[in-house]
């Protein structure tokens, strides 16, 4: 009996370890939502509504003069010059575009990297923008 008694407080021993790393790996899924990736349709969802979010284009100057959304302008080859700017926004909402994906994944990669926690890019960039919301 005495076997059986230890050998029932290992198994529930487990599990809670068990247990317990599962909620903590849930917890950092959830947190870690800003990890994924947005889509055009949800930027302009976010514009219409008016959400509070910070949002950088990291194009060119004569990209941006081109065409652009109303994101604050930091060129990619700028970006590491405005972290001080940056700074207040570490834990808010950033959403970076470009005109593909390709630099603003760059940017969300990196910012993530230095400990901003809510970065996201928008995939597809202005071009699915301009094809999906023309004129």
């Amino acid at each position: 009996i005495q076997s059986l008694l230890t050998l029932i407080g290992f198994g529930i021993k487990a599990l809670s370890i068990i247990f317990t790393i599962g909620i903590c790996n849930y917890e950092s899924l959830y947190s870690s939502n800003f990890d994924v990736d947005s889509h055009f349709q949800e930027l302009k969802q976010k514009i219409d509504n008016k959400e509070e979010f910070l949002f950088i284009d990291v194009r060119e100057a004569y990209e941006y003069e081109e065409f652009n959304l109303g994101a604050k302008l930091i060129p990619l080859g700028s970006l590491m010059g405005a972290l001080n700017d940056l700074e207040p926004y570490k834990n808010e909402e950033i959403v970076i575009h470009c005109r593909s994906g390709a630099r603003s994944g760059s940017a969300k990669e990196a910012l993530s990297q230095l400990g901003f926690t809510k970065v996201r890019n928008v995939l597809g960039g202005v071009m699915d923008w301009q094809r999906n919301f023309p004129g």
